[in-house]
């Protein structure tokens, strides 16, 4: 992300519930009325944030829910949002509804589900305060709501934060030390993966750096190949300015293209644009035109234009089927053979304004298929990175979180659960690393490898750092 934050909306005054309840802190759950599809719920609401005025319904049947013409409404009447036609809810998933272009959702307020025309009720819930950051049923669709992490789109935060696991000393040594030149990359420099000798970095300028070894344990520009000063990143068909945040890599390495995660286009800089993008970088020239774009915008719930896509990374389709990875959108086991040609693996991207991490399935052909989605305990995720040596999926805050570092596995449900919580490295400054990746098991010594971070606000002139994590 940019220096730049999205502004807050201001909330509208909140308006007292008709039925003159609530003592302050109070939550009800209205019970639903019979109806043919009863198995769906109102799962989550936010009404304060970067995704205010969000409600999420989560499916609890054995069978899919046209929700074509469903109707969603604050505490009055008058106020609706309608879901669109052809819009469906699978068995076991749950979906958010952006509803602030209808009503808004104050602090004492009610959100009530109906049938088409507006009608019938389905379901309600009604709170007393602003949510903290999120109201969310516990269990997912049969629970009573509580205060929990944002997790819209994806399985609810029960246990109060991604896993709920206390935050540890960092699992490497405390001293950290600049891994550049002073003054090389300026500001905004972002995402970060390493290649052997080689180090690819995103700006958010709409640049990518390759970048090799500088003698002394850090990293300088490329001279060969036109990589000097970075090359310039274009969408297919040569224009506009992506906002690259995140870089990964398939198993096939850079060879068989480099990914980049952004969040809009810097030509239209007010409007969200999360897409993964994939460049051939074999040539010499300046630019880099995208050979391939998912733009996956309209299958996320709606975030702020500079609130999105922070982070990817690549996991290999062995490593989840060994681990029975589980495909939420079919409830069944992960089979990669169902999605034909796709990288042999699953794409991680992780959306600052929500905190939430999604998994993907990207299609050669450009199809594409979401089939995870969990919160990551964070109140932002600026960067993830995959660590095969350890099996293990790391999600990285900036200073918005004091700059802690979580990592998850594939649990025996075949979902990834946090694993641990580690506060930064002791000699690290409360910096705005928005990059973080892991040096390769061929670099372990004495049980400990590099690891290397990037500052967005280039503090200090220094916008890469080192430091080292245990094998």
């Amino acid at each position: 992300m940019t220096a730049s934050r999205a502004p807050r909306r201001h909330r509208r005054p909140a308006l007292l519930l008709a039925l003159g309840s609530a003592l302050a802190g109070v939550l009800t759950a209205a019970p639903a009325q019979a109806a043919p599809s009863d198995d769906v719920r109102i799962n989550e609401v936010v009404t304060t944030g970067s995704v205010e005025d969000s409600i999420e319904l989560y499916n609890k049947g054995g069978s899919a829910v046209d929700l074509s013409g469903w109707v969603l409404k604050d505490d009055k009447d008058g106020s609706s949002y309608t879901i669109a036609s052809g819009t469906t809810l699978a068995p076991g998933a749950a979906r958010a509804f952006d509803v602030h272009g209808a009503f808004g959702l104050g602090s004492d307020d009610k959100a009530r589900l109906y049938l088409p025309g507006g009608g019938t009720l389905v379901d309600s819930f009604a709170w007393s305060t602003h949510s903290a950051p999120s109201w969310s049923r516990c269990p997912d669709g049969t629970g009573p709501f509580k205060a929990a992490t944002v997790t819209l789109g994806s399985a609810n935060s029960c246990s109060g934060g991604g896993g709920g696991t206390a935050p540890a000393a960092w699992p490497g040594g405390g001293t950290v030390a600049a891994a550049d030149a002073s003054g090389v990359f300026g500001q905004d420099l972002s995402g970060l993966h390493q290649e052997g000798g080689v180090l690819w970095a995103a700006q958010n300028s709409g640049r990518l750096w390759r970048l090799v070894r500088d003698g002394s344990g850090g990293w300088t520009p490329d001279t060969a190949g036109g990589w000097s000063s970075g090359k310039t990143l274009r969408y297919p068909g040569g224009s506009g300015s992506p906002d690259a945040e995140g870089v990964t890599l398939t198993g096939g390495g850079s060879a068989a293209g480099v990914y980049v995660a952004t969040e809009r286009n810097g030509d239209a800089s007010g409007t969200s644009r999360l897409s993964v993008l994939r460049y051939d970088v074999s040539g010499t020239g300046g630019t880099l035109t995208a050979a391939k774009e998912w733009n996956l915008t309209s299958d996320l719930p709606a975030v702020g234009s500079n609130l999105g896509f922070e982070g990817i990374t690549w996991v290999p389709d062995t490593h989840l089927t060994a681990a029975g990875f589980k495909d939420s959108s079919t409830g069944a086991a992960y089979d990669p053979a169902r999605y034909g040609s796709h990288g042999a693996g699953v794409f991680f991207v992780g959306v600052e304004g929500t905190g939430t991490i999604h998994g993907y399935v990207l299609a050669d052909s450009g199809a594409f298929t979401r089939v995870a989605s969990f919160g990551s305990g964070m109140g932002a995720v600026m960067e993830l990175q995959w660590e095969p040596q350890a099996g293990r999926l790391w999600a990285v805050c900036d200073n918005t979180c004091d700059g802690q570092h979580r990592t998850f596995r594939v649990d025996a449900s075949g979902a990834f659960a946090t694993a641990a919580v580690h506060n930064r490295p002791a000699g690290m400054p409360n910096l705005n690393n928005e990059g973080f990746t892991l040096a390769g098991a061929d670099e372990c010594t004495a049980g400990s490898k590099p690891v290397y971070w990037s500052d967005d606000s280039n503090s200090g002139g220094h916008a890469l750092r080192r430091g080292t994590v245990a094998c």
